[in-house]
C-alpha cells in the first residue's frame, strides 16, 4: 500500500539514492501527524455504523426517491449503507497507514465505471459524504487535528468523485 514511508523509500530506491533531506522531512510530518490520524481512525471505528447511516440519511434527504430503479427502498438504502461503510473502511485504512493507497487501489480505480454501469449517479455519494465531513465538529467528535485527517481524506474521495 501508498503511504509517506513506502512512497519515499521506492523514488529513492528507483534513483539509486538515499532519501533527500525534503523526503525525510516528508516523512517526520507524517510521523508527527501520526496520532491525530490513530484518533481519528479510532473514533471512526467504534461509530461507523452510526456514521453510515448519517450520511444515508442526508442522501435521501436529497434524493428521496433513490435511484429510480426497480428495487425496493429499503434494499436501496441497504445497499447505499453498504457502500458508504465500504469508503468509511477504505478512509479508515488511509488513516492507519497514512497515505491513499487504500483508497486508491480499492475504491477510486474503476468506481466511476461501475457506479456508471449500474446505473448509479456518484452524486449520491458526494452528497453523503460531504454531509459527513461538514458534519464532523472538535471536540464533540475528535480532536481538531484528528478532524483535518479524516477530513482530508473525505475530500480527497469527494474530489475524486466529482
Amino acid at each position: 500500500m501508498k503511504s509517506v514511508l513506502t512512497t519515499v523509500v521506492t523514488a529513492a530506491d528507483s534513483a539509486a539514492r538515499f532519501p533527500s533531506s525534503s523526503d525525510l522531512e516528508s516523512v517526520q510530518g507524517s510521523l508527527q501527524r501520526s496520532a491525530a490520524r490513530m484518533e481519528a481512525a479510532e473514533k471512526l471505528a467504534s461509530n461507523y455504523d452510526a456514521v453510515a447511516q448519517e450520511a444515508v440519511d442526508a442522501i435521501y434527504s436529497k434524493f428521496p426517491q433513490g435511484s429510480g430503479r426497480d428495487i425496493d427502498a429499503g434494499t436501496q438504502k441497504d445497499k447505499c449503507k453498504r457502500d458508504i461503510v465500504h469508503y468509511l473502511r477504505l478512509i479508515n485504512y488511509c488513516l492507519v497507514v497514512g497515505g491513499t493507497g487504500p483508497v486508491d487501489e480499492w475504491g477510486i480505480a474503476g468506481a466511476r465505471e461501475v457506479y456508471k454501469a449500474l446505473g448509479i449517479d456518484t452524486a449520491t455519494y458526494v452528497v453523503g459524504l460531504t454531509f459527513l465531513r461538514d458534519r464532523g465538529c472538535a471536540p464533540r467528535d475528535m480532536s481538531a487535528q484528528a478532524l483535518v485527517e479524516y477530513r482530508t481524506y473525505l475530500d480527497y474521495i469527494i474530489n475524486a468523485m466529482s
